[in-house]
């Protein structure tokens, strides 16, 4: 990060209300696309894409030297079945019937690589045809499970990423996927984890988005608040059933090619179509520029727990951590694992700038070379906005209300910690 976007992206967030991230609508449905790689620089995604939550699409050149770009398909830009059969034939992998509506989503069955595969060929065989449906190769974390494969490289633009620097640190989970699918799967409307960022790169085949930028969701809800499935069905014409649609605006869409990276924006609702026989790597990620929607959505997240089970209050002695329990194991995380998180952002960061990075380090593929490459400034950057976020946690009631005897170190002392910091590093 050079000095321009530092003060840029200071004086953004100073007045930054992350409830308004949703007010932004593109003038004609225009998304921008990015050709060049040697002219657009880090700083030029961040200050025209990550702060003001654009989306974008990335050329096939920015993916051109990806492993699997060269090996999993073939020369006429198909699948390569028999390649991705000799090396992953034995993995077990999700799949979701996109035939199937089970509680607003597709159901998921795992199966052995091969045996989808061997589906595949055949649906093709048959015309796109199956007494099984069509099945989608969904949220398969390939990277984690054959770390050893030259698959891809995250491009620079997309390195700043807390949710798989987090997770990759309690080594749990990642939120790193392989998504591989017919034509005609389809993933239906939803937004991504935490309200992430998300970016997605075709290996090959064509993809279909369409896009609604964050607020206009509302608009699509059913009388009851539910979201639709399918966002182009006919239904959501019926005022009875959706009285607010009308007000809607037309989603941003976006045909992506063999080879393009699309990047959707933080807390966007989106509908993706598989046009042709389609492979790609998605990753779901955070960062300092909309840490604070993630922390919006947990806030709201647990309003609606708390709704749901609100007439247990008062006989439910543990009525606050039931609450914090449920929303985990809905959303995947609860305020306390939140803080964890912020505190190990932060404590990467505060380590390279009080310690530097040596070479040695600097060559490795791990979370503080990351920071160490996008330069100190950003280091400055990501620890003002874990500190505003952390701030607005301490200060939460129902965050108060919990046991927070097991947290190391205690609030008070992290933030004390990451505000001198933060003082020293701007001497």
């Amino acid at each position: 990060m050079d000095r321009a976007t530092f003060a840029y992206s200071t004086a953004f967030f100073r007045d930054y209300n992350s409830s308004s991230q949703g007010a932004f609508c593109l003038p004609g449905g225009h998304v921008d696309f990015i050709d060049k790689v040697e002219s657009f620089t880090y700083s030029d995604f961040f200050r025209d894409y990550l702060i003001p939550n654009h989306p974008c699409i990335f050329s096939a050149k920015f993916t051109e030297d990806w492993g699997s770009r060269r090996n999993w398909v073939t020369w006429d830009g198909k699948p390569n079945f028999d390649y991705l059969l000799q090396k992953f034939g034995e993995a077990v992998v999700p799949v979701a019937n996109c035939d199937v509506k089970e509680y607003n989503s597709n159901p998921k069955e795992q199966l052995a690589f091969k045996e989808y595969i061997n589906y595949w060929k055949e649906y093709i065989k048959n015309g796109y045809r199956s007494s099984r449906g069509c099945l989608y190769l969904k949220d398969w974390h390939l990277s984690r499970a054959f770390p050893e494969q030259d698959v891809y490289t995250t491009p620079v633009y997309f390195s700043s990423d807390w949710l798989n620097e987090y997770w990759d640190a309690i080594a749990v989970d990642d939120y790193r996927f392989v998504y591989m699918g017919p034509k005609g799967s389809w993933t239906p409307f939803h937004a991504d984890v935490f309200r992430s960022y998300s970016w997605s790169a075709n290996i090959c085949g064509r993809k279909k988005w369409l896009l609604y930028p964050a607020g206009q969701e509302d608009y699509l809800k059913d009388r009851h608040g539910n979201l639709p499935f399918d966002v182009t069905a006919p239904s959501l014409r019926d005022r009875s059933v959706y009285p607010r649609y009308n007000q809607s605006q037309p989603p941003v869409e976006i045909v992506q090619e063999a080879g393009e990276i699309v990047f959707i924006p933080s807390g966007w609702h989106h509908q993706v179509y598989n046009l042709e026989d389609t492979i790609s790597i998605n990753h779901n990620w955070v960062n300092g520029c909309n840490v604070a929607i993630m922390w919006c959505f947990l806030q709201d997240e647990l309003a609606a727990v708390q709704r749901e089970i609100n007439e247990w209050k008062d006989p439910m002695d543990d009525w606050h951590l039931q609450c914090q329990l449920i929303m985990k194991s809905c959303t995947g995380i609860d305020y306390k694992e939140f803080y964890n998180f912020l505190k190990v952002i932060a404590e990467n960061r505060i380590s390279v700038l009080e310690n530097g990075l040596d070479d040695e380090a600097s060559a490795k593929n791990t979370p503080k070379a990351a920071i160490s490459t996008l330069g100190m400034l950003h280091a400055v950057f990501d620890l003002k906005r874990a500190v505003k976020v952390l701030t607005s946690l301490s200060a939460n009631e129902d965050f108060k209300k919990l046991d927070l005897t097991s947290l190391s170190p205690p609030p008070e002392a992290l933030l004390h910690h990451l505000k001198a910091a933060i003082d020293t590093a701007l001497l």
